[in-house]
């Protein structure tokens, strides 16, 4: 078995108008959910380097029952693809406790870092039995929309996004539009025009 830390997280995140009807194409293609819950993510960038424009990630995630920090490197045209699907590798550290989310967010602005923006993000999380390394999440923001988003953790990105392409067909959803901004982003444009 390949180390986490040697998996890459291949996504690829696509706007969703109607999550009914997907929820009952997964059922018929044997998809189970496998969490459905409320993860509160909050976003930070350092002083010297704007991550908005680097597209990095530093968050503190507070989910039902749990806590972790992530950061995700730089993007490049190598991370990013002309389709829309991403593939980098992230560094997650899972907090004890997830009371300690609280205390990450104090360490991160004691250190300097800068809050940029909290994104509140209702997610159900379906899977299809014998298939560990592939999830399909349903994600709904508060004033934003509705999306769904297509990962697989694998050591190799592109047999992985070939893979991606063949369960969006499946699923129903290649023709749905791509994002490519992150949830970050879109939180922060809506907070704008608001």
């Amino acid at each position: 078995m390949i180390p986490r830390m040697d998996l890459i997280e291949v996504e690829r995140k696509r706007e969703l108008a109607d999550s009914e009807a997907l929820q009952r194409r997964l059922a018929e293609l044997g998809y189970r959910e496998i969490s459905s819950l409320t993860e509160v993510d909050t976003y930070y960038s350092r002083p010297d380097v704007d991550y908005m424009e680097t597209v990095e990630c530093l968050r503190v995630r507070h989910r039902d029952g749990s806590a972790e920090i992530t950061y995700k490197p730089p993007s490049s045209t190598v991370t990013h693809s002309e389709h829309g699907v991403i593939a980098k590798r992230e560094i997650n550290v899972r907090l004890a406790d997830p009371g300690q989310a609280g205390a990450a967010n104090a360490l991160l602005e004691a250190i300097g870092l800068i809050e940029l923006v909290r994104v509140d993000k209702a997610r159900t999380t379906y899977r299809r039995p014998g298939h560990d390394d592939t999830t399909i999440s349903i994600d709904i923001l508060a004033g934003v929309g509705s999306f769904v988003e297509t990962e697989i953790l694998a050591s190799d990105s592109d047999s992985a996004a070939a893979y991606l392409e063949d369960i969006e067909q499946e699923v129903g959803i290649s023709a749905d539009p791509i994002v490519r901004l992150p949830y970050r982003d879109l939180v922060m444009r809506a907070h704008s025009t608001a």
